[in-house]
């Protein structure tokens, strides 16, 4: 299970555009973001150096979606990384104690057959790439960290994903979410 971090603070390849509380508190103002995918001992390092925030998760089974959406997923999905994704979205997201104490089975019933929430992610593949990261079980401030790449032009088909995924009552489980908009450093 590789460590990814995200480091918000003055340097790193991804410019923040904007930077929003969605439900709960914010983060702190930064102007940069770096994706870190390395040990856990230079994360720390670069956190007591900046200064700045950095959220951790690991990447993992996935937990709520059946063999055959996995498969139908991984057929579609686009790879990170690509040269004309130079837009980024950083979303972290707390769940209430209420979204724990369910067993898996019944987060998987709210999560998919009530929510739809694979479902109406697979709309917007292959143009939105994304890579889930866990936070929860490492005792991070949030659950899960997810991370989306796009193109320019696909902008608004995020929004409306975004938009969607907030609609369903998979979120009326969320008690913190912040949106960080990202463009990939030219300079």
């Amino acid at each position: 299970m590789p460590l990814v971090s995200f480091a918000g603070g003055e340097d790193g390849t991804w410019r923040v555009d904007r930077l929003d509380a969605v439900t709960g508190a914010s983060l702190p103002a930064v102007r940069r973001v770096d994706v870190i995918e390395q040990p856990l001992a230079a994360v720390y390092e670069l956190a007591a150096q900046s200064g700045d925030w950095i959220l951790r998760g690991v990447t993992s089974n996935e937990r709520y979606s059946s063999r055959e959406e996995h498969h139908h997923l991984a057929a579609q999905q686009s790879t990170l990384g690509r040269q004309a994704a130079t837009c980024a979205a950083l979303i972290p997201i707390t769940k209430s104690e209420e979204w724990w104490k369910l067993s898996q089975d019944e987060r998987r019933e709210l999560f998919e057959e009530r929510s739809h929430h694979i479902a109406i992610g697979q709309n917007y593949l292959p143009a939105i790439a994304r890579r889930l990261h866990h936070g929860h079980d490492l005792g991070e401030p949030f659950d899960f960290l997810t991370w989306f790449e796009y193109e320019p032009r696909d902008a608004d088909a995020f929004e409306d994903l975004v938009a969607r995924l907030r609609a369903t009552p998979e979120w009326e489980f969320v008690v913190r979410e912040v949106d960080i908009r990202l463009t990939r450093s030219q300079d």
